[in-house]
């Protein structure tokens, strides 16, 4: 039976389907329109600036790193020109077939694939990134034939940092190496400015000079606003605002001297530092064994770094800033004016030296126990009398010593505009009970006095900071801060900008006490320790040899350095300034276990002096003399400063973490 359709109730459905519709198709529209308002007006301003960042892309330009040159312009640190071969990321389909494909043309080892990954993590496919640096005009002229099968590949002239010098003043200059982990986190805290300034830039200074003024080594970074397909290939370049190269930097240190010094030094490790006492500058800061610094440029290879990091004689320590070493009896003088300054002795005061002084059970003794009978103060620093500083410092006592000698700059830094100095150690009782743990070890013993008085002990300082006070010394307590950077120069315009260092509070020093101690000094050169060394000097200096143990004796022990292995002799030290009536150097040096001071640092010390105030620069057969102790008068005929510099190495190697050479203190023995 056919049921009967009933048109009524079918209308009845149609007209809710349609409703139904209608609602749904109100409602979409209205969605739609919603969508549209917050896109085209609610956030029409941040939707367009994405789109045009999309659109255009910010290529950064490097700055070009300023130069660093010597107080007379010699140029020791400077950039030069070289091809790289670089890979865009968005124009290659295949990038490893393609770097496949151009190591058939050019050399790229797997340290090149390795860096070439590590800078894919940071970069955006529209920036050239480089796969091989410093190619061969061979190399340029092989793929420069085949440049047709390798779109999004080009060759570039980039500018690379270059020491010239080699591994002269390595320690003072520094070098450049790749933005590390480190540095990324520290460069957290910059202001959004100089952080964009390194946009491109995957180098940063390291150690020295070149970390030191990295803020006005670097420059501006620039740019370049480059058209971007949706596939990010660049499609043409928009605009571009040229970088703005870093200032040249130059120092005091004077390249030549600084180079003599570390000739002489030959395969000893050592340090010297030499100041001008009248405003500070320094002239040559010299540490021994040196390293290459152009390695680093690019990257250290592991062989290097192994060879540099495990070497016995550790060429990656800058002695100068962060070694420490007892003074020995350098350190004489400036107890001897520490008593005059205190009133505990008069110049004209005699002490009896036998050649031991007894103290409880324990005897301290002199120079191979020889005595010199009744001495005063100025033969005390002529003759070296240990037993005269023994008993001074008995009289003295810890406390006081540290109160007369702080002002000097002892066991403080000395604020030279390098980074990572060490502040080594003037003790006092305080200072025990802050850096030792139990009660035992915070106790001050009167025995630990004695040997302070020779420089030995708990004494230990950098070079630069015996240096620094031996310029005090010289310009009767006028203090400097010691420093490097004589000058900026703008390499747009040519504009020089010196710079002001932060004054030092001077030493109270009564002119009468300077001048018993000058002239004991010069007495040294004339008649005492130093005496042949400075033979013939055509001008006159005042200096006092040390000898600082680099193990401890025991009491009932003679040294003898044909028994010990080379790295436990003793330290060899010289401290001195010239011309004595007007100085205007003042210097420190140590040679690590070379024996007497007058065998090793002292002829080191007359060089020096014969070059800056003779202009004298000794001959071969002169340094080969100074190198093995031999006495350093009389001089060869004087030859021009330019013979002194050695060649443009191009070897290098890189530093690691510093540690402070602490020799063991001791009591016993000579410390001339």
């Amino acid at each position: 039976m056919t049921e009967l359709r009933d048109p009524q109730r079918e209308w009845s459905q149609y007209r809710l389907r349609l409703l139904v519709a209608a609602v749904a198709m109100v409602v979409a529209f209205a969605l739609l329109g919603a969508r549209l308002v917050q896109l085209q007006v609610v956030r029409h301003e941040e939707l367009s600036t994405q789109a045009e960042a999309n659109r255009i892309a910010v290529v950064p330009i490097v700055p070009t790193r300023g130069m660093v040159t010597d107080r007379n312009g010699v140029v020791l640190a400077s950039n030069y020109a070289a091809y790289t071969l670089e890979i865009t990321r968005g124009r290659v389909t295949d990038l490893e077939r393609t770097i496949d494909e151009l190591a058939e043309l050019v050399e790229i080892t797997p340290r090149d694939r390795r860096r070439f990954k590590r800078l894919l993590e940071d970069s955006k496919s529209f920036e050239p990134l480089p796969i091989r640096t410093r190619l061969s005009d061979a190399e340029v002229a092989r793929f420069t034939a085949q440049r047709f099968r390798f779109p999004g590949v080009d060759i570039r002239a980039r500018l690379f940092r270059e020491y010239p010098l080699g591994e002269t003043a390595s320690h003072l200059l520094g070098y450049i190496g790749r933005i590390s982990a480190a540095d990324k986190r520290a460069m957290e805290d910059w202001e959004d400015e100089r952080l964009a300034d390194y946009r491109g830039t995957d180098v940063i200074g390291k150690l020295g000079i070149e970390q030191r003024y990295e803020e006005v080594l670097h420059g501006r970074a620039g740019y370049e606003e480059v058209e971007i397909s949706a596939a990010g290939r660049p499609v043409r370049r928009l605009r571009s605002q040229a970088s703005t190269p870093g200032q040249n930097v130059r120092l005091t240190i004077d390249v030549r001297l600084q180079a003599l010094v570390e000739q002489m030094f030959g395969d000893r490790r050592g340090a010297l530092v030499a100041i001008d006492p009248r405003n500070g500058e320094v002239l040559a800061f010299v540490s021994k064994p040196t390293f290459d610094p152009n390695l680093f440029v690019d990257g250290i290879d592991v062989e290097s770094w192994r060879e540099l990091n495990e070497n016995v004689d550790r060429p990656l320590l800058n002695r100068a800033l962060r070694g420490t070493y007892p003074p020995g009896s350098t350190f004489k003088p400036f107890v001897a004016l520490a008593a005059l300054r205190s009133g505990v002795r008069t110049a004209e005061q005699q002490v009896f030296d036998g050649g031991t002084f007894e103290f409880g059970n324990h005897t301290f003794r002199s120079h191979g126990d020889a005595g010199l009978g009744m001495v005063d103060m100025a033969r005390s620093i002529v003759k070296s009398s240990n037993v005269y500083y023994y008993s001074l410092a008995h009289e003295m006592g810890v406390d006081r010593m540290h109160a007369e000698l702080s002002p000097f700059g002892f066991g403080q830094r000395t604020g030279i505009d390098l980074e990572g100095e060490a502040a080594g150690v003037l003790p006092s009782t305080e200072w025990k009970r802050r850096t030792h743990r139990t009660p035992e070890q915070q106790r001050w013993y009167a025995g630990e006095t004695i040997s302070l008085g020779i420089g030995q002990g708990y004494n230990h300082f950098t070079m630069l900071q015996l240096a620094h006070a031996t310029a005090t010394l010289a310009a009767g307590g006028v203090r400097h801060t010691p420093h490097l950077l004589q000058e900026l120069a703008d390499p747009l315009d040519g504009r020089r900008q010196p710079l002001a260092f932060e004054p030092q509070p001077s030493v109270d020093l009564d002119p009468r006490h300077v001048a018993v101690i000058h002239r004991a000094l010069h007495g040294v050169t004339v008649e005492g320790t130093a005496t042949r060394v400075f033979a013939g000097a055509p001008y006159r200096s005042a200096g006092k040899t040390g000898t600082a143990q680099a193990v401890g004796i025991r009491q009932n022990e003679r040294y003898d350095a044909a028994k010990l292995e080379e790295h436990l002799r003793n330290h060899s030290l010289y401290m001195a300034f010239a011309p004595l009536e007007a100085p205007t150097i003042a210097l420190a040096v140590i040679v690590e276990n070379a024996g007497f001071g007058a065998e090793a640092a002292a002829p080191i010390a007359r060089r020096v002096f014969d070059y800056w105030l003779a202009g004298r620069v000794p001959s071969e057969e002169d340094l080969a003399a100074t190198r093995v102790g031999r006495s350093a008068a009389p001089i060869g005929a004087p030859r021009g400063p330019e013979a002194i510099l050695p060649g443009a190495g191009s070897a290098a190697v890189p530093p690691p973490a510093v540690v402070a050479v602490m020799p063991a203190s001791g009591t016993h023995g000579s410390t001339r």
